[in-house]
């Protein structure tokens, strides 16, 4: 598998986790809205880690520093983190209109920046790369998984 289908399948997960959550938020079952949402939560942080740790800082040492694509990344990835803890404050009042109010936010970001890193930086990286995407990939897998 390729590092671009890897990240693009782990972007499906996050989406399926985080429509969960909405659903269940609506539909006024908390509890289970609360379960979901924290799935969704630890599945974007560890994305985050994967794409910042370990293919961005590859990306960056390829290059010799900082790239465009990478740094806006990073910064997008801090608005998400904010709007997901916005989220985690309304879920915990068990506030459906703050709650869907800042998921609807989420969700637009979300796939702005899913389809810029799709488009762009993932095939921008892979071409970088070249053949350590390899190894890269295998790394982002041994910070994906869980720990035991």
């Amino acid at each position: 598998m390729r590092l671009a289908a890897y990240l693009a399948r782990d972007h499906e997960h996050c989406d399926d986790l985080f429509r969960q959550a909405q659903q269940q938020a609506v539909a006024g079952c908390w509890d289970e809205a609360m379960s979901s949402f924290a799935a969704f939560h630890q599945a974007l942080e560890r994305h985050f880690t994967m794409e910042e740790e370990v293919l961005f800082a590859a990306v960056e040492s390829a290059r010799g520093g900082p790239v465009g694509p990478t740094q806006q990344m990073r910064l997008e990835h801090l608005d998400l983190r904010d709007l997901a803890q916005e989220m985690a404050n309304a879920a915990a009042r068990r506030d459906t209109g703050g709650f869907s109010g800042a998921g609807e936010t989420m969700r637009s970001l979300m796939q702005q920046h899913k389809q810029s890193e799709e488009r762009v930086l993932y095939p921008m990286a892979e071409q970088i790369l070249g053949a350590d995407a390899t190894r890269v990939l295998a790394d982002m897998r041994r910070v994906a998984a869980p720990a035991h």
